[in-house]
């Protein structure tokens, strides 16, 4: 079992940056191919990023357009998003997920643990 818990969102002005952490617990996080989604009230949930259990496969959705970076520390259980060049389309409940698959497909179907979500608000 994995339980894994965001911190980082918040509200920031438009072309600004965040970085959103994603702690996880249970000794089997570093085999785990690990994602973040996000969504918007009344729109299904997102795919943003993921990578898989070593780091070394990366997937991106097109939107990001090289403007966040996901990456991971298995030695600390953690999992992180770093998000520069924000826009205010941007703004949505940001969502950490771990998969049992080692690299998972960029769909929430693939993953199978969820946190509490994280907000992140940008403004103009």
């Amino acid at each position: 079992q994995v339980e894994l818990v965001e911190s980082g969102g918040g509200l920031v002005q438009a072309g600004g940056s965040l970085r959103l952490s994603c702690a996880a617990t249970g000794r089997t996080f570093s085999s785990y191919g690990m994602g973040w989604f996000r969504q918007v009230p009344g729109k299904e949930r997102e795919f943003v990023a993921a990578l898989s259990w070593n780091g070394l496969s990366i997937f991106y959705a097109p939107f990001v357009k090289g403007r966040f970076t996901i990456s991971r520390d298995n030695a600390k259980n953690t999992v992180y998003l770093q998000m520069n060049s924000l826009e205010p389309e941007d703004t949505a409940v940001y969502y950490c997920a771990g998969s049992k698959l080692s690299l998972p497909e960029p769909s929430p179907n693939y993953f199978e643990y969820w946190g509490q979500g994280t907000q992140v608000t940008v403004s103009l």
